[in-house]
């Protein structure tokens, strides 16, 4: 079932020829999420590093498809991770604030041709349950037109030996793994990409949390 954008009391030959389905969310509010192009104060921004945080700088970026693997140009990303020390700015982790204040959150809109960009730093390893190391690792929220609930899913590095035993990971079947994992550009060592479709072949894998 679809809704007409325009009110009821229109004249048929007045009504813009424009349909939108009538379960969506969205499109989201840029100038609140995502407020680069207006004169607001930004909450969050695409950059972690404003600070002149410690670490690695690293620039992840990637492209959102729907299932036709068309661009997706109004979804939002956001982002939450621990600083190069593996350490949260949470006050759950009790092993002290993240170096240089680093908040480890970030949000980024996606453009015209479905494009997210984050400067950040390369997080360290955290801690998982009963004692075991999780492999350095960003966790990811999808919010987008036609979702009623966002996704989560995690952004994994290329070439990280501790891959291999990090218990998220290991929980999601082998030959999608690739959907996590972040592959660092060949010509700029400082530059990841991470692509997420959101339905069809090659599907992210999301977690239900």
């Amino acid at each position: 079932m679809t809704e007409f954008l325009y009110p009821p009391t229109r004249t048929p030959e007045k009504r813009p020829d424009v349909l939108t389905a009538s379960q969506t969310v969205g499109p989201f509010f840029h100038y609140m999420l995502t407020p680069h192009d207006y004169p607001t104060r930004q909450l969050f921004t695409n950059d972690l590093t404003e600070n002149g945080v410690a670490g690695d700088r690293i620039v992840i970026e990637g492209r959102v498809t729907d299932g036709d693997g068309e661009a997706v140009p109004d979804a939002v990303i956001e982002i939450w991770q621990a600083d190069s020390q593996g350490r949260y700015a949470h006050p759950d982790d009790k092993r002290g604030p993240a170096s240089n204040n680093f908040r480890g959150f970030g949000r980024s809109a996606t453009d015209k041709d479905g494009v997210f960009k984050f400067v950040t730093v390369k997080p360290g390893a955290v801690p998982g349950v009963n004692g075991a190391t999780q492999a350095p690792h960003i966790a990811v929220n999808v919010l987008g037109r036609g979702m009623l609930i966002h996704l989560v899913t995690r952004i994994y590095f290329e070439g990280e030996a501790t891959n291999a035993t990090d218990g998220i990971l290991a929980l999601v079947p082998a030959e999608r793994r690739s959907t996590l994992i972040a592959r660092r550009d060949t010509k700029n060592p400082s530059l990841y990409r991470f692509d997420i479709r959101l339905q069809g072949d090659g599907e992210t894998v999301f977690f239900d949390v």
